[in-house]
């Protein structure tokens, strides 16, 4: 897939695609069912297959100091986005001019003058320029006087659950790792370089590799069952996110304790994809009790990876 972090000057093969617009935070089934009919198009004009997203995500840009949960960092977005079949991505910068920018502006100035698309492809919940006065039936309009057609996917969704981001968070809120996985239509992870931690897992007989989240993650705290990615292979895990309340009640971190792995992670590069729940955290009267539950959270977390497929299944199957 190639990348570009502009809209002018493209090249020739840039130029003339079937484009989808958003932020696709998480790149969900919602999103996904997008990026279908982008594909199905761009086959049948013989156009690149492509989406046009935005960075930082405008809600960062327009309120920068209220917490925004993002599900997907931008690497991660983009390796989904090429999983998915496109074969052009282009990553703008959301910035004080470019959220100035008209409706009308985008169009003639992006769509048209830039992009050269073909044909757009947006949800039906679609708003663009400033102060969001596009919507889909505005751009329709404006793609039959500038030459481009419109195509608008309804809502998408299974098993009474409307597929979005928002919706999303709010299981992954809840610690429903699983439930967030089956919206998404691929596990949720996150990924960062292994920090030094406190040693308290070596003592206790579980030594940990430990990541710093993101401020804005809001992951319920407790135990899940993991897959850590790591140059290449997957290793099984227990994580734990949480304040260690039976010994500091200090600020959050993600330990993670492989099963299956023997070696010294530290400064590297992984990435942690969450499967399942195992249990909520919890304060010990004892530090005995401490690891008796451990082995039991190990064992459980160790069983459900077993039961784990590949790919999660879709809502009510």
């Amino acid at each position: 897939m190639q990348i570009f972090e502009r809209y002018q000057d493209l090249p020739a093969a840039a130029r003339g695609s079937v484009i989808t617009i958003g932020n696709f935070d998480g790149v969900h089934r919602g999103h996904q069912a997008l990026l279908g009919v982008v594909r199905g198009l761009a086959r049948q004009l013989h156009a690149p297959a492509a989406a046009l997203l935005f960075e930082p995500h405008p809600r960062q840009f327009f309120q920068p100091d209220k917490p925004h949960f993002q599900l997907t960092s931008l690497p991660r977005k983009l390796e989904l986005l090429e999983r998915f079949g496109l074969d052009v991505a282009f990553v703008l910068a959301f910035d004080r001019a470019f959220a100035a920018l008209t409706a009308a502006g985008f169009v003639e100035d992006v769509l048209v003058a830039g992009l050269g698309v073909r044909q757009v492809v947006i949800g039906y919940d679609f708003r663009y320029g400033a102060k969001r006065a596009g919507d889909p039936e505005s751009l329709q309009r404006a793609g039959l006087d500038a030459g481009f057609g419109v195509t608008i996917v309804a809502q998408v969704g299974a098993a009474g659950e409307v597929f979005s981001s928002s919706a999303i968070r709010a299981e992954l809120a809840q610690g429903d790792v699983a439930g967030a996985a089956q919206m998404m239509g691929h596990w949720w992870r996150v990924a960062g370089r292994v920090v030094a931690g406190a040693g308290r897992g070596t003592g206790l007989g579980y030594p940990t590799a430990n990541l710093k989240l993101a401020r804005d993650v809001a992951l319920g705290h407790g135990i899940y069952a993991v897959r850590i990615h790591l140059d290449g292979k997957v290793y099984r895990a227990a994580a734990y996110l949480g304040t260690r309340p039976t010994f500091d009640d200090g600020e959050p971190v993600l330990e993670l304790f492989l099963f299956d792995f023997d070696g010294d992670l530290y400064g590297r590069e992984i990435a942690v994809e969450f499967i399942d729940f195992v249990r909520a955290d919890a304060k010990f009267t004892s530090i005995e009790a401490l690891k008796a539950q451990m082995a039991e959270d190990c064992s459980r977390a160790q069983a459900l990876l077993d039961q784990a497929p590949a790919e999660p299944p879709p809502p009510g199957a």
